[in-house]
C-alpha cells in the first residue's frame, strides 16, 4: 500500500499540545531572554518549540530527545528550511537516564513520564498520547504525586544554576464524574492527574522556586483537538471505499468522544516556568 493512499499525520499542528502562538511567543521570549547558550527538549516531538527558542536565542544550540522517528525526521526537516541544522540535533532514544545535560533551559512538555523507569521513579545513575505520569504499581492520587515529583527530581538535575525549566503537565481542573472517566482514555482514573495546587507544589518539593504558571484555554484545547483530526476527518470525506476507512472512522470517532463527553473542561495542561534552587 503506497504511503500516499494513507492520511496525513498531524500536518494542521504547529505543537502537539493545546499551545497558541500567542502563549508560544510569551513563553520563548520568557525563556530567550536570558540568552541560553544549550537547550535540552524532553519527548521533543517535532520539536517546534525549541527551535523557536532557537530562533530567539542565537548563541543558543539544543538537542530533542523523543521514541518517535517520524516526528523526529519532521523536526529535522523544519531545522534545514530554518538554517538551523547545524544548531540542533534530534536524537531518537529514551530519555530515561539521559547523558544529554545540563542545560541552561529544559523543556518538558506533557513528557515527564518519560523520565521515569519502568517503577516510576528516576533510575540510580539518572541524569538528568493520553495519560499522566502515573507511576507504575501504585494507585491513586499518592503514586501520581510521587511520579511528578520524581519527574521534577530528574528535571531540577538536568538544569544550570540560573537555567530555567518549562515544565507541561496536564491536571484536573475538578473531580471528574464517573461517567467522564468511563468516555475518556481506556482505564482513566481520578487519580491519573493533580489539581495545579499539587503539581505547583510537586515543583517547589523538587528543588524548584515557580516563576509562572500559565493554563491552556478552551481555545486553545479546540484550536488542538480539531487540528489533531483534521488531516485524518478531510481524508475519510474522500476514502470512504478504501480498505482501512472502518477502522480509521472508529478510531476518530472514539477519540472525539473521549475529548467532548470525557476530558473537555475536565483536563487541563500547565505551563510552569521554573527556576532551580542553588
Amino acid at each position: 500500500m503506497a504511503a500516499t493512499d494513507l492520511p496525513p499525520r498531524l500536518t494542521r499542528l504547529a505543537f502537539h499540545g493545546p499551545l497558541s502562538e500567542e502563549r508560544a511567543a510569551r513563553l520563548v521570549a520568557r525563556l530567550a531572554g536570558r540568552e541560553p547558550a544549550t537547550v535540552l527538549d524532553i519527548g521533543c516531538g517535532w520539536g517546534e518549540l525549541m527551535l523557536r527558542l532557537l530562533e530567539a536565542a542565537p548563541g543558543a544550540k539544543g538537542v530533542g530527545i523523543d521514541l518517535n522517528g517520524e516526528d523526529l525526521a519532521r523536526g529535522r526537516r523544519n531545522a534545514v528550511g530554518r538554517g538551523l541544522l547545524e544548531r540542533v540535533r534530534f536524537l531518537e532514544e529514551s530519555a530515561t537516564g539521559t547523558p544529554h545535560g545540563p542545560a541552561d533551559v529544559v523543556l518538558c512538555v506533557g513528557s515527564g513520564q518519560a523520565l521515569l523507569g519502568t517503577d516510576g521513579t528516576v533510575p540510580s545513575g539518572g541524569g538528568g498520547e493520553d495519560g499522566g505520569p502515573a507511576a507504575a504499581g501504585e494507585a491513586g492520587t499518592t503514586g501520581t504525586l510521587t511520579a511528578t515529583t520524581e519527574a521534577l527530581r530528574a528535571l531540577r538535575s538536568l538544569v544550570t544554576p540560573g537555567g530555567r525549566v518549562l515544565f507541561g503537565e496536564g491536571f484536573w481542573q475538578r473531580v471528574p464524574t464517573p461517567e467522564e472517566l468511563a468516555a475518556m482514555w481506556p482505564g482513566a482514573r481520578a487519580g491519573e492527574h493533580l489539581p495545579l495546587a499539587d503539581v505547583a507544589e510537586a515543583a517547589t518539593a523538587a528543588g524548584f522556586r515557580v516563576e509562572a504558571i500559565e493554563t491552556a484555554s478552551e481555545s486553545e484545547w479546540e484550536d488542538f483537538e480539531s487540528g489533531y483530526l483534521a488531516d485524518v476527518e478531510e481524508w475519510l470525506a474522500t476514502h470512504g471505499g478504501h480498505s482501512l476507512a472502518d477502522s480509521t472512522r472508529d478510531r476518530v470517532d472514539r477519540h472525539r468522544a473521549s475529548w467532548l463527553r470525557g476530558y473537555r473542561s475536565v483536563l487541563g495542561l500547565a505551563y510552569l516556568t521554573l527556576i532551580p534552587v542553588v
